[in-house]
């Protein structure tokens, strides 16, 4: 260990030799993996926009139970109390007939008029269930189960497409994320492989001297290792930009859309790329070292 921190300086220097042997490849390596990162970047922050907005999707989805029209308003109360407590549900109230009359009266807005035409309240008391969309069929049966519920309206289709929405961006994000890493431990390992190349006759010369396959690789680990972090650090700068551009031109004109914090939302964007750097610099230039028994 202490022969390997003497060593810093010499490794160093080597990476910035190494990077000095073939400048013109070595730039467009740089630019194409600041290109890749900041994809990742703006996939992240994608990613995290719309988690915010099907997390808030998902703890708007409810069903209806309509019970017994012989309950008393304490009973209903201990029913949706105990259906509160299932696993799957989020939180269930009762609804009487007058809020679910208002209720409706939101719903058909310029038509609500036609409700004038009944002579007493249409509409029945309800126990409304907020669930995870995931587990809906498990939360079904067991609302089913009690006995003084007597009809479930559970809005399925409504459901089954935040689901399907859920698992869309999860396997895009995924598939963007392997995309990307593959991409760059490619580019990496090819740059690193040509760095060998170039530099056999000196790589020789120290293996003939006795060096070690880890003297020899460090400094090729160091240049693969600062070319994805300088990339990743242009790529956060950028997409930091980007997220403040774009804050700021909404400005609260799509109030609608439960934006993340942005401050947090930059700051987690920037931990994942920079951790995704590293990683992919250290692996990238490990597979790229590979070619060095070669020479």
């Amino acid at each position: 260990m202490k022969n390997f921190i003497n060593n810093l300086g010499y490794f160093f220097k080597e990476a910035r030799r190494i990077t000095q042997t073939n400048v013109l490849s070595n730039i467009f390596t740089f630019l194409g993996t600041i290109l890749i990162l900041f994809l990742l970047a703006t996939v992240v922050t994608g990613w995290s926009i719309t988690s915010r907005l099907v997390q808030m999707l998902e703890e708007e989805a409810e069903i209806s139970a309509f019970f017994s029209e012989d309950l008393d308003e304490n009973e209903a109360l201990r029913l949706a109390d105990s259906i509160g407590k299932l696993d799957g549900v989020l939180n269930a109230r009762v609804v009487d007939e007058s809020e679910a009359y208002d209720q409706m009266e939101e719903i058909l807005a310029n038509d609500a008029g036609i409700l004038e035409l009944f002579d007493e309240n249409p509409f029945n008391a309800y126990i409304e269930i907020r669930i995870q969309p995931q587990q809906i069929d498990s939360v079904l049966k067991q609302v089913e189960g009690f006995g003084q519920i007597d009809h479930v309206r559970d809005n399925r289709d409504v459901l089954e497409r935040i689901n399907h929405i859920v698992e869309g961006l999860n396997i895009l994000g995924y598939l963007v994320i392997a995309a990307v890493g593959i991409t760059t431990v490619v580019i990496i390992s090819h740059m690193i492989r040509q760095g060998i190349y170039d530099n056999r006759d000196q790589i020789k010369t120290l293996r003939l001297l006795g060096a070690s396959r880890m003297f020899i690789g460090f400094p090729f680990i160091c240049v693969g290792l600062l070319i994805t972090l300088a990339a990743g650090i242009i790529a956060s700068f950028a997409v930091s930009l980007l997220i403040n551009s774009g804050y700021r031109l909404m400005g609260g004109a799509i109030p609608f859309i439960p934006l993340p914090v942005k401050n947090e939302l930059v700051l987690g964007v920037v931990i994942v790329i920079m951790g995704v750097s590293a990683i992919l610099g250290i692996v990238g230039s490990l597979f790229g070292l590979s070619s060095i028994k070669d020479h």
